[in-house]
C-alpha cells in the first residue's frame, strides 16, 4: 500500500514539474524580443553596383539596385536611396554588388570621365609616345613610371646626356582610356597621361618640348626613389688614343759578307765575324 502512493506521488511531481516547464517556455516565446535582439534583425535598405563598373562612369538607372543589408553592418557613408548616386560619376571601379559609398563617386555636377579622378592640387598631363616610348605597351592606366629625359645642348653629341627627372608616377590614361582590362594585355596607344604635381607637370613639358622623353615601368609595389647622376654621351664609350708604331732605329744591322762562311764570335760587349 505504501509503495503504491509512493508510485502515485513521484506521478503527480512529474506532471506538476511538466506542466511547470511548458509554461515557462510558452510565456518566454510569447513575451516581446528587447530592444538589442530586435535591432540585431534589423534590415536596411542600400544602393549597390548592378554590374562590374569601371572608373569615371556616370551612373545611371541600369548601373544600380537596392538590397536588403543587415542594419548593424551597413558601411559607412551607404547610400540607402537611388535618387542619391544617378547622375554622379565613379573616382574608382567598382564590382557587381558592391555598396556604393559616397567615397567612391564624385559630386553631382562634377560629371565623368578622366577630370573626376584627378585628386585636388594634381594635374594630368598628356605626353607623346610610341612603341619604344610607351614600353611596348605595357605603361596602362594604373601603372607607375619612371621618366627620363635625353637632352643635346647645341647639338654637341658627345655633350648629350639622360638623366631620371621623375619617379614613381601614375599613369591616368593610355589614349582615351582609362581603365585597363583584366588581364593586363598591351594597349596601343599614341599618348600617355600621367598624374603629376604643377612642379612635376612644368619639368615633364619642358622635357618632352626640350628633349626626348623615355618611360621605364614600375613594379606596382616598388615605391622606392634612388638618387642618380645621370649620364653622358661621352662617359658611355670613352675614345683611347690610337696606339703609336714602334720607333725606327737608324743602325743597320750588320750586311753579311758575300760568298764563303762565317762565324760570328762574341767577346762580351765585342763581336767578331770570321769569313773562310
Amino acid at each position: 500500500m505504501r509503495r503504491k502512493r509512493r508510485k502515485w506521488m513521484a506521478l503527480v511531481l512529474a506532471l506538476v514539474s511538466g506542466g511547470a516547464a511548458g509554461y515557462l517556455a510558452l510565456g518566454y516565446m510569447n513575451r516581446p524580443l528587447s530592444p538589442r535582439s530586435a535591432s540585431a534583425n534589423a534590415m536596411a535598405h542600400i544602393v549597390v553596383a548592378s554590374r562590374d563598373l569601371p572608373m569615371g562612369t556616370v551612373l545611371g538607372p541600369e548601373d544600380v539596385k537596392q538590397i536588403e543589408w543587415p542594419a548593424v553592418d551597413v558601411p559607412p557613408g551607404y547610400a540607402g536611396n537611388a535618387d542619391e548616386v544617378m547622375g554622379r560619376g565613379l573616382i574608382t571601379s567598382v564590382s557587381a554588388n558592391e555598396p556604393l559609398m559616397t567615397t567612391k563617386l564624385a559630386d553631382k555636377d562634377a560629371g565623368g570621365g578622366l577630370p573626376i579622378v584627378i585628386p585636388e592640387g594634381m594635374r594630368a598631363v598628356s605626353v607623346k609616345v610610341d612603341e619604344v616610348i610607351g614600353v611596348a605597351g605595357f605603361v596602362l592606366p594604373g601603372t607607375r613610371v619612371d621618366v627620363l629625359v635625353t637632352l643635346t645642348p647645341a647639338g654637341d653629341r658627345e655633350e648629350a646626356a639622360t638623366r631620371v627627372i621623375l619617379q614613381n608616377v601614375q599613369a591616368l590614361a593610355s589614349g582615351q582610356t582609362i581603365q585597363r582590362n583584366a588581364n593586363g594585355e598591351p594597349q596601343t596607344a599614341t599618348v600617355i597621361t600621367l598624374l603629376v604635381t604643377p612642379e612635376q607637370a612644368e619639368m615633364l613639358t619642358l622635357g618632352a618640348t626640350e628633349g626626348r622623353i623615355q618611360l621605364a615601368l614600375r613594379n606596382t609595389l616598388d615605391m622606392a626613389e634612388v638618387e642618380t647622376d645621370g649620364v653622358k654621351a661621352a662617359t658611355l664609350v670613352r675614345m683611347e688614343a690610337p696606339p703609336q708604331p714602334a720607333a725606327r732605329s737608324n743602325a743597320r744591322a750588320p750586311r753579311r759578307p758575300s760568298g764563303g762562311n762565317s762565324v760570328i764570335t762574341y767577346n762580351g760587349a765585342e763581336r767578331t765575324v770570321t769569313t773562310f
